[in-house]
């Protein structure tokens, strides 16, 4: 079986980036497909537009012509491309993954905001197919895989904060899917599909399977550690330093070359490789890309934070997005949740502003960003990639999504030694 990838050309606001370039759970998206799909398949082709998947060269003459077809700005995990898999498999016909409105996860993280499904027949059909005998113009039959959602609290809100009070929710699936059309998608790939959901899938197995949850009880006895700081749910790669006053609770990745100051406490995060958290750091339900840096005090709560990009002292941001090479100051402060009962709106993949149908959210910064000291960003705005942010008695608080055209680094002198890197039209860029 080989793997046809079909390119999305679309750039995701506001990275101006394509999504197969973004990092889900730390990896690049379409690394991710790579390393998931290949125990399954021995050759691979990537094609600019759905007609080319039929041309002769595609599939090999011989052999097994079998494939499998998905846009690349589709995230999914194991469990559920075995599953379908071998659904497909067993039908041998062509077959297209496909949702139930009434599959919880789905209805609630997957489908808002986006433009990749297409409705038909009560379903919503996603951009990945399996053909048993190589492409064909045949109709494929749905299949339908149940992400099988629990639904896990997250946050509490008290009586005189909103209209609706008692614990927020999300709907946690075992299985994960979704099309990656809006900055808000990496959030809920990264923490609810990904991080809730590993910790959801290790609660199910501690309480299914005996076998394993005596090995993490004896091996939390033999190391004298509580059970979640064991090395059973704490996986350390080589060369790291963690100061013996850190707290570290599993599920919780972290890779190589990574230095763990005094007092910081960390649960159920991803941290990348060459990664640096300094003394005191909170990071709660996070992913830490690689070379990232978090000097003293700073604090991630279900936050994102792209590849070699800073968080200073004293900046706490929740549910937010932060892209690739981008410098947060000292003492920003990101609010995640609107003083009015106001529904929160963010971009769809077409650019428009539409209902989230989630009441906390942070923001989303993009790539080579500069956000100086003491801002203050209300919920749910963008900054594109390439903007300088300075506080300033003009612009201190940020209640619009910002553009490039409207950086602060336009009025500055020595402007021209902050490069656009991301623009929408890469022939505008200036190469060195």
């Amino acid at each position: 079986m080989i793997r046809i990838s079909l390119r999305d050309h679309r750039y995701l606001s506001p990275f101006n980036d394509y999504a197969r370039d973004l990092r889900i759970l730390n990896k690049p998206l379409w690394l991710h497909h790579r390393d998931l799909l290949s125990p399954y398949v021995d050759g691979e082709r990537q094609v600019d537009a759905w007609e080319d998947i039929f041309s002769p060269i595609t599939l090999p003459r011989e052999g097994d012509r079998a494939c499998i077809v998905y846009r690349d700005n589709l995230y999914f995990d194991r469990i559920y491309i075995e599953e379908f898999l071998q659904q497909a498999k067993a039908r041998q016909k062509p077959s297209r993954a496909a949702f139930l409105p009434t599959d919880a996860a789905f209805r609630e993280h997957a489908l808002p905001l986006s433009t990749s499904y297409t409705p038909g027949g009560g379903l919503y059909l996603a951009d990945l197919w399996y053909f048993p005998d190589g492409p064909t113009h045949e109709e494929p039959e749905p299949l339908i895989i149940d992400l099988e959602a629990r639904e896990i609290g997250y946050y509490h809100v008290p009586s005189y904060m909103a209209s609706q009070q008692g614990d927020l929710t999300y709907q946690v699936p075992l299985k994960a899917f979704l099309a990656i059309d809006s900055w808000v998608h990496i959030f809920v790939a990264d923490v609810v599909f990904g991080l809730f959901g590993r910790g959801a899938r290790f609660e199910q197995r501690l309480d299914s399977d005996l076998k394993f949850k005596l090995q993490v009880f004896f091996n939390a006895m033999y190391q004298g550690k509580q059970l979640l700081e064991s090395a059973r749910v704490v996986e350390v790669g080589s060369n790291c330093v963690i100061d013996p006053t850190a707290v570290i609770h599993g599920p919780t990745t972290i890779g190589n070359n990574v230095t763990i100051g005094a007092g910081t406490v960390i649960e159920n995060c991803v941290i990348g490789d060459n990664v640096n958290i300094s003394q005191g750091c909170q990071l709660m339900l996070s992913v830490v890309g690689d070379g990232a840096f978090l000097p003293f005090r700073a604090a991630l709560f279900m936050t994102t934070l792209m590849e070699n990009s800073m968080v200073a002292q004293n900046t706490c941001l929740q549910m937010c997005v932060i892209g690739r090479n981008t410098f947060i100051g000292a003492g920003n402060t990101f609010t995640d949740f609107n003083l009015l009962p106001k529904p929160l709106r963010a971009l769809d993949g077409n650019g428009e502003l539409r209902e989230i149908k989630q009441d906390v959210l942070g923001s989303c910064v993009g790539h080579n960003c500069r956000i100086g000291a003491g801002v203050i960003i209300h919920p749910a705005r963008t900054i594109e990639s390439d903007v300088v942010i300075v506080a300033s008695d003009s612009r201190r608080v940020i209640n619009k999504n910002v553009k490039f055209e409207q950086s602060d680094h336009h009025e500055l002198t020595a402007a021209e030694l902050h490069r656009q890197l991301y623009a929408t039209d890469r022939r505008q860029v200036d190469t060195w």
